[in-house]
């Protein structure tokens, strides 16, 4: 089956894209991997903006158990997004804080990377596209970066495609 990682820069058009991938009117298990934040009405909007505008034929799944899923299979699945999904793997090993980067960092990554390699059905993944030059000036804004690049990386190396996007563009990678 198709797996494709569609990445792009902050407003750069990847969701949509993403979604115009799949088809509006079939079932398809949308993965939201966004936490919420408790009083944060703003990005409480953010999320509730992109559930809109999804088709209704589709399941939204608010949860970070990405590579379960995906090795799942069970029809067309969209992930949205990585970038947050690593936030989250990156928050519950403690990285922010370790001198490095906790072993669970490696270990979801590798067990991400590994299911969509094997993925039996269709996979839709988004990501944050980061490092284009700029140096964080926070260990954490490095960390975050170099963490997010080299998971990009491995999704690039398994997946059948791979799209950028670029002030809506899409650039076809692979």
């Amino acid at each position: 089956m198709t797996t494709t990682l569609v990445l792009g820069g902050t407003r750069s058009g990847k969701s949509r894209h993403a979604e115009d991938l799949l088809p509006d009117d079939a079932p398809v298990r949308y993965l939201a991997t966004a936490r919420r934040r408790e009083g944060d009405a703003e990005w409480d909007a953010r999320l509730d903006a992109h559930r809109a505008r999804r088709s209704p034929a589709w399941t939204t799944l608010e949860t970070s158990a990405v590579a379960p899923l995906v090795a799942a299979g069970g029809g067309p699945l969209l992930v949205d997004d990585l970038a947050t999904w690593l936030t989250g793997v990156l928050d519950d090993a403690g990285a922010w804080e370790a001198a490095t980067v906790p072993p669970a960092v490696a270990a979801a990554v590798d067990g991400l990377v590994a299911a969509v390699r094997d993925a039996p059905g269709r996979v839709v993944l988004v990501s944050a596209e980061t490092g284009l030059g700029v140096v964080p000036p926070t260990r954490a804004g490095r960390l975050f970066r170099d963490e997010l690049g080299a998971l990009n990386a491995a999704l690039a190396a398994v997946c059948d495609e791979v799209v950028l996007l670029v002030a809506g563009l899409p650039l076809r990678l692979k």
